[in-house]
């Protein structure tokens, strides 16, 4: 589908010419050459060349994965990468603004303020869903970006998919749908649906369920159009050869992260099992992550028990509507273990008035 990406996009940037690489100017037809063009070091190493700037060998291998094509693949050096290129390349700093749905990702708040750039928050409901009309009565014409992850952090939650289409349908900019954590909730990715919506960016993670998180690579799907804009204002290599190799192996061993992810899954309802026996914790929120977030009497006391037991949780009390709370990763068994064993004779305490 052709769309008009100016209207989404800075129009002081929409002339700026790439920077051409070496390794963009001159494209191999095969032939073995000795290459002088790029001033690298021509002692042989598995790492003495620059990378493909384009990553085409691992792009080809992720189309295949996420019956995606080519054209509407845009690699980043870890999702925050892409998150600030984004703002960056459609806000107009001091005029822009992009719309978050706190408690949310603290990412896209600072990406926007490094980038110059206002934030108009809209608070999720009491139970943890979108405000749809809140959302479409706040934006203007200078709210391009809209982020939603999905499942949420950090609360866990998915949401409900007739709101995001309801947002993806009406709002007046992008919306950005962040799946980093999609791999472990029951709903399947949006991106089946992406042919459909111009105005619809997915992106996700190999941090998550890939066990990446080292590697630093992020994925975003679009229409053609917004990734060769992308494509033209993004570093010339972001992605190393080092990341390029890793990912390709991991890329052979996705039964191995199915049984991965199974696992946590198992492991993640037996945690919330037994947070729900104990009387200090007040909620225990339904997740669709790798993660749990809870509610306890005082977050601020029960994080520091955790620290002195040898255990590191976040605590969120800090995000909107998550006051008291911390969330929990899910580890392995083991780890799981010592987490019921450390958690089960806290007693619940007296909060003083």
């Amino acid at each position: 589908m052709k769309i008009d990406v100016n209207k989404y996009l800075r129009k002081s940037l929409l002339a700026v010419a790439p920077y051409q690489s070496a390794r963009e100017e001159y494209v191999n037809d095969g032939r073995k050459m000795i290459l002088l063009d790029a001033n690298e070091n021509p002692f042989a190493t598995a790492i003495n060349r620059y990378p493909d700037p384009m990553q085409l060998e691992l792009k080809t291998q992720i189309a295949a994965w996420k019956k995606v094509p080519i054209n509407q693949i845009y690699l980043s050096n870890g999702s925050d990468e892409f998150i600030s290129q984004i703002i960056m390349g459609c806000c107009e700093p001091g005029v822009d603004h992009i719309v978050l749905v706190p408690p949310t990702f603290g990412m896209y708040k600072v990406a926007a303020t490094l980038n110059g750039v206002g934030v108009v928050e809209v608070p999720l409901t009491e139970d943890f869903q979108l405000d749809v009309s809140a959302i479409l009565e706040t934006s203007n014409e200078q709210s391009k970006l809209l982020f939603i992850p999905n499942p949420n952090n950090p609360t866990g939650n998915s949401f409900n998919r007739k709101d995001i289409k309801t947002l993806v349908e009406n709002f007046n900019g992008l919306v950005v749908l962040d799946e980093a954590y999609v791999e472990f909730a029951e709903a399947k990715s949006i991106l089946p649906e992406l042919a459909k919506h111009p105005n619809l960016m997915v992106c996700q993670t190999l941090s998550k369920a890939q066990g990446m998180a080292g590697v630093r690579l992020g994925m975003a799907f679009a229409h053609a159009e917004l990734i060769l804009f992308l494509n033209k204002i993004k570093a010339p290599y972001n992605i190393n050869s080092l990341t390029l190799k890793a990912v390709l192996q991991k890329l052979k061993e996705q039964e191995l992260v199915k049984e991965q992810v199974v696992y946590l899954l198992k492991e993640r309802k037996r945690l919330e099992a037994s947070f729900k026996e104990l009387d200090w914790i007040i909620t225990c929120f339904p997740s669709d992550a790798n993660f749990i977030l809870i509610r306890v009497d005082d977050s601020a006391l029960r994080y520091a028990q955790l620290i002195e037991a040898g255990i590191v949780v976040r605590n969120s009390s800090n995000s909107l509507g998550c006051e008291n709370t911390l969330r929990i990763s899910v580890g392995t068994q083991e780890e799981n273990n010592i987490l019921i064993n450390v958690l089960q004779p806290l007693s619940q305490i007296q909060v003083h008035q």
